[in-house]
């Protein structure tokens, strides 16, 4: 197999990172003229936190998240329901070779940052990160 002579890491390319930025932005678009014909997803807003592509950008990871975290699964599952459509317009925005798949998770990103700061709050980090008296 060839490697890749501008990209040894372990993460995403340039190249991925800026389609990803692209579909994010497109499909953000898309959601919020409410192109789709669907009640259920023109009623609710959702936010598109980040989509990642993989290296042959044929498939695209949209991290997706309610306005207000509530009715998630329900909004994952309109996502879902109205895929096709929503590639279809994702693509008629790009100019890429190939219009890639689009899958739909719950973006965690704040629940973590939420656990994160109460961790850094609590007692025990507290007294770990007060400088010792000497």
């Amino acid at each position: 197999m060839a490697r890749n002579k501008h990209h040894d890491g372990a993460g995403p390319s340039q190249r991925q990172l800026r389609v990803g930025e692209l579909i994010r932005r497109t499909l953000s678009d898309v959601l919020t003229r409410g192109d789709v014909h669907d009640p259920d997803l023109n009623r609710m807003s959702i936010t598109v936190g980040e989509v990642r592509t993989s290296p042959d950008l044929k498939i695209a990871t949209a991290f997706v998240l309610p306005l207000g975290g509530e009715n998630a699964e329900e909004a994952l599952l309109a996502l879902r329901r109205n895929t096709h459509e929503l590639r279809r317009q994702v693509s008629k925005g790009l100019t890429l070779k190939y219009a890639p798949e689009l899958r739909f998770l719950l973006d965690d990103t704040f629940d973590r940052m939420d656990d994160t700061r109460r961790l850094f709050s609590s007692e025990t980090v507290q007294r770990d990160l007060q400088k010792p008296d000497d």
